[in-house]
């Protein structure tokens, strides 16, 4: 078999896509997957990782829990000190105007105040606290080319209860008002992830301690919660895929909405344009994942 893998192809600097994750890492079981897809790409120049908070539903110490889970996936990948990790706010903003300090808001602040001309990328897999606190903290960033992507909101165009989104109503409110360029994916495109039981056994298992342990504690999750499904949807990868290709599902712009304390979208038509996708190419996505953990682990576990 040969040796050759995507990690082997040259990806100048300078063409490389600027990344930053903020991942509810330990909210459910499909982070894990997206985290793990953003640091086996080449094509980023991943700026670090911001553990985020999820509300204190199902934990006191959710951020924590978050940050915790991220250097595991590290370690397990022999990764551990090669990606930066910056905590996240350990809760939500208390209003419109307050904004929570952390070394993950300092971070985005840092990479955007940088003289970079590539659009810096910030992937939000859960609340949007981190990307708030930062703007309230340094508002120039928002003319600094950051483009945010957020897994959030229900349906278009009533909207209605949606978990990210309920982590912290006036964060999503700061960002939706704000200039920052917004693409969201939301609920009824990120549940449309599927992947079987069976696809993660063959595909994703074999992969090394990694590959072990992101199948087993999917199953150990959905054993604990939805012992019937034979499946899950692993949501927040989107955000890895409209990355790789902007194209690769169908979107449009619209007027940025904001949210009542309901969380159904109010369309005042006073916000800038946000692009809001419809659809995304699953197996592209999918696909993309499975082989680079795959020749990953080929190569010995080396990016």
């Amino acid at each position: 078999m040969s040796d050759f893998t995507v990690f082997d192809v040259d990806f100048p600097p300078d063409a490389k896509q600027r990344v930053i994750v903020n991942t509810d890492a330990k909210n459910e079981a499909d982070d894990q997957y997206a985290i793990v897809h953003a640091v086996l790409t080449p094509s980023f120049d991943l700026h670090g990782i911001i553990p985020a908070h999820f509300g204190t539903r199902k934990s006191a110490t959710s951020m924590q829990d978050s940050y915790d889970e991220t250097m595991l996936l590290l370690r397990l990948m022999d990764l551990e000190g090669k990606v930066r990790v910056e905590a996240g706010a350990t809760h939500a903003i208390l209003d419109e105007s307050t904004p929570v300090d952390s070394p993950g808001a300092r971070l985005i602040i840092e990479e955007a105040m940088k003289d970079d001309k590539r659009p810096l990328h910030i992937a939000f897999y859960g609340p949007l606290t981190d990307m708030a606190s930062a703007l309230l903290l340094e508002p120039e960033i928002q003319d600094r080319g950051v483009r945010v992507l957020w897994i959030g909101g229900n349906t278009w165009p009533s909207g209605g209860r949606e978990y990210n989104l309920s982590n912290d109503i006036h964060a999503a409110n700061v960002v939706m008002k704000s200039n920052l360029e917004m693409w969201q994916i939301p609920r009824t495109t990120y549940r449309t992830m599927s992947v079987s039981y069976a696809e993660l056994i063959e595909k994703v298992y074999p992969r090394g301690e990694i590959g072990k342990y992101l199948v087993e504690q999917l199953l150990e999750h959905n054993a604990k919660r939805r012992p019937s499904m034979e499946y899950r949807s692993l949501g927040d990868s989107p955000c890895i895929g409209i990355i790789l290709d902007p194209e690769c599902g169908q979107w449009s712009w619209r007027p940025a909405p904001t949210f009542d304390a309901q969380m159904h979208y109010i369309h005042t038509g006073q916000h800038r344009p946000i692009r809001v996708y419809d659809n995304v190419n699953t197996r592209f996505i999918h696909e993309d994942l499975f082989a680079k953990l795959a020749q990953f682990i080929r190569r010995g576990s080396r990016i």
